[in-house]
C-alpha cells in the first residue's frame, strides 16, 4: 500500500502536539522519505527530540504511534535533548543533515557537527563495513546483501563529500556527479536491488570492489 505522506505527517504532528506540546524540541523525517527517494515499501523514519525523556514518554509515544495511519511502517529515533547533545559527534553529522524537520529544529547541534567529527564518522563506518565484508566472506553462508553494502557506502560517501566540499549531498542524484566508475559501481544496487541480489552468490566482482574501496578509505583517511 502506497503511503500518503501528507496524511501521515498531519496525523503525526497532531498526535505529538496533543501529547507533548511545547516539550517538542524537534520532530521530522529521515531516510528515503525525507530525501524523496522512497519506494512503496520504504519505512517512515520519524525523529522526535523532547526537552527531556523518561520511560512514561516512551510508553506514550508508542501508544500514539499505534493509532496513526501507516503505523506498521514507522520506525525512527527518539531522545531527550541533553542525551542527543552528549552523543558521539561522529554520529551527529549524518543525523543533523539527514533530518528534515517539520516542528522545531536541530540548530542546537550545529556546533558539534564538524569536519573532525565527519572524519571520525568516515573512519568508523569504513572499519565496520570492512570487517563485515571480511567476516561474511569467510564465516557466513552468503556474502552480505549488495543493497545493504551500497547503503552503507552511500552514507559514507555523503560524509566524504561533506569533508571535501563543505556541502552535504542528501540525495543519490546529488552525490553521483564527481564519482569515478568504481564508486558508481558500488552504488548500483541502490538503483536495481533485485538484479544484484540475484548475483549475490557466484559473482564476487561487487565485493572485490567494495573491499578494495574500503581498504583505501581506511588507509588514506588522513587525506580526506
Amino acid at each position: 500500500m502506497a503511503v500518503d505522506l501528507v496524511v501521515w505527517e498531519a496525523a503525526y504532528k497532531s498526535a505529538i502536539l496533543a501529547s507533548f506540546g511545547g516539550r517538542i524540541v524537534c520532530a521530522g523525517l529521515q531516510g528515503s522519505r525525507a530525501r524523496a527517494e522512497a519506494s512503496e515499501t520504504s519505512d517512515i523514519d520519524a525523529v522526535l527530540v523532547l526537552d527531556r525523556l523518561d520511560w512514561d514518554d516512551l510508553a506514550c509515544y508508542r501508544g500514539l504511534i499505534a493509532n496513526l495511519p501507516y503505523a506498521e511502517r514507522m520506525c525512527g529515533f527518539v531522545s531527550g535533548k541533553a542525551e542527543i547533545l552528549a552523543w558521539d559527534a561522529s554520529e551527529l553529522v549524518g543525523f543533523y543533515y539527514d533530518t528534515a524537520c517539520f516542528l522545531g529544529d536541530l540548530t542546537f547541534l550545529k556546533d558539534r557537527v564538524t569536519v573532525d567529527a565527519a572524519r571520525r564518522s568516515v573512519q568508523l563506518s569504513a572499519c565496520g563495513l570492512y570487517h563485515s565484508l571480511c567476516h561474511a566472506a569467510v564465516f557466513e553462508e552468503k556474502p552480505l546483501s549488495p543493497y545493504a553494502v551500497a547503503k552503507v557506502v552511500f552514507f559514507l560517501m555523503r560524509t566524504q563529500r561533506y569533508i571535501e566540499t563543505g556541502a552535504y549531498p542528501l540525495r543519490l542524484s546529488q552525490l553521483l556527479p564527481g564519482l569515478d566508475s568504481e564508486e558508481r559501481a558500488l552504488l548500483l544496487p541502490l538503483q536495481n536491488e533485485e538484479a544484484f541480489e540475484n548475483k549475490r552468490t557466484g559473482d564476487s566482482s561487487f565485493y572485490r570492489i567494495a573491499l578494495s574501496w574500503c581498504a583505501r578509505i581506511l588507509t588514506h583517511n588522513d587525506g580526506l
